[in-house]
């Protein structure tokens, strides 16, 4: 009785400990430490810390066995060790990344790639470092619509683009050229004076604008803006994201005012339209003119890295902009309180003030407006010191914007010299590179097969000692 006793006491207690093995077990392999060398540096963590991001590099154990070495019972990557506090960081606190202030931003975007981080967590820290997002270029699926888009939009994609490329930037010289020297006083259009007491039945006759030589030039350099413009947009692969893009609004700008003008005059040399009302607005047209010089900017790498340096500085030309507009409030309404009891002072009123309040704290000093009393040129002081500062401030964040678009720049130039020139096809391997190829292939296969062995053989020698621990606690 006694035994049987014992018996079921032994079978109903067995499982409660085979139960309470495995769950300590679990446990034990979920905190088991982690030891992670690099470059000579060590990091310990837990098991179940690297687990929170199965996707990447750490947290992946296949791809986290790539570089064990079972000799020191570690993880080994010739990494860049800054970088790695932050990386670990990430997997402690959850997702949250962050830049340490030794580290580059190239050098850390290229270690949290290697370590294949979420992209969603990629993307915003590009965000918050300021950082614009790479850009897909889609292409045309019609062959002819490909060949012509690469031609107007591509100038690196071939010779012929580029002669394409090098005549508009000559017409674009061109017209810039002719829009100053139109405005030079020889060049100007000095309407005639008729004498009615002579001949009063003759009536004088305004000279055509038509047989204007500079409008003559103006016409040719028109008609190829307008056919470069069509060209691009019949070949575009996408009309809506076409006039989305700043650089084809551009364009448009700097067509639509010679048509607009041309209609003004021929209104205007029909009689229809009152004269004063139409030389004010063809000067606004013609001031639009000027904005013909961004067209430059496609094909000016210089300018697209301005263009962009601004916009990833956005935020930091606002605050330049606001602490500007503080100062001037400020310094303007000082300097009219200093002055108001001097009958000579040129400070009549704030508003009047703002002049020279932004001149003193940009650093021009046009010396059109200045204090005169002990009070007004201490105020003066402080306001050229307070507009260094408020220059300054901002200023490093922008170069450094500008400084990462220009090596990011030079960076895509050295990879489109690869990627223009198997634009279409792609070129055959001669018969020792062929042969070469498929070794490199055959030797790659034979690497992953003695890769895969090793990573059974390393799990196998990584997992024993807990097998071993588990049938010692069950036996106990």
């Amino acid at each position: 009785m006694t035994v049987v006793e014992n018996h079921e006491e032994t079978v109903a207690v067995t499982p409660l400990l085979q139960d309470a093995a495995d769950v300590e077990s679990a446990d034990q392999e979920c905190s088991e430490r982690v030891v992670i060398n690099i470059s000579g540096l060590r990091f310990e963590t837990q098991l179940k810390t690297l687990s929170r991001f199965p996707t990447t590099v750490l947290g992946d154990p296949r791809k986290r066995m790539r570089f064990f070495d079972p000799l020191r019972n570690e993880y080994f990557f010739d990494r860049n060790r800054p970088s790695f506090d932050a990386i670990l960081y990430y997997y402690q606190s959850g997702g949250r990344l962050r830049r340490p202030v030794s580290v580059p931003v190239d050098i850390f975007l290229e270690e949290i790639k290697f370590y294949e981080l979420e992209e969603e967590t990629i993307e915003l820290f590009k965000e918050d470092e300021g950082l614009a997002r790479e850009e897909d270029r889609p292409m045309p699926s019609n062959e002819f619509q490909h060949q012509l888009w690469l031609l107007f939009e591509y100038p690196e994609s071939s010779g012929p683009a580029r002669m394409i490329a090098i005549v508009s930037v000559m017409v674009i010289l061109i017209s810039i050229v002719i829009f100053c020297l139109e405005t030079l006083p020889e060049f100007r259009e000095v309407p005639a004076v008729h004498d009615n007491q002579v001949n009063a039945s003759a009536q004088g006759k305004a000279p055509s604008p038509f047989t204007d030589p500079f409008f003559m030039v103006e016409t040719l350099c028109i008609v190829w803006f307008s056919f470069e413009f069509t060209m691009r947009f019949l070949s575009c692969p996408s009309k809506a994201a076409f006039f989305k893009n700043m650089m084809n609004l551009i364009d448009v700008i700097a067509i639509a005012p010679y048509f607009i003008t041309l209609g003004l005059d021929l209104a205007e040399h029909q009689g229809s339209s009152q004269q004063a009302a139409s030389l004010a607005i063809l000067r606004v047209i013609r001031l639009v003119r000027v904005f013909r010089i961004f067209k430059l900017s496609r094909h000016s790498k210089g300018l697209q890295i301005l263009g962009q340096t601004l916009h990833a500085s956005l935020r930091e030309l606002g605050l330049l902009i606001f602490f500007l507009l503080i100062g001037v409030i400020l310094f303007s309404s000082s300097v009219y309180f200093a002055e108001v009891d001097d009958p000579e002072s040129g400070f009549t009123s704030i508003p009047d003030a703002f002049w020279w309040a932004v001149v003193t704290m940009t650093t021009v000093g046009y010396g059109d407006m200045y204090p005169s009393t002990i009070g007004g040129k201490f105020v003066g002081s402080l306001c050229a010191i307070a507009g260094v500062l408020t220059i300054a401030l901002p200023v490093p964040v922008i170069v450094s914007n500008f400084n990462y678009f220009y090596h990011r720049e030079n960076e895509q130039e050295e990879n489109l010299q690869y990627v223009h020139v198997t634009c279409g096809h792609q070129p055959q391997p001669s018969f020792g590179e062929s042969d070469s190829i498929k070794s490199n292939q055959s030797f790659s296969k034979t690497e992953s097969y003695q890769e895969s062995d090793d990573l059974e053989a390393l799990t196998h020698l990584h997992v024993t000692p807990v097998e071993t621990y588990t049938v010692k606690l069950t036996d106990v």
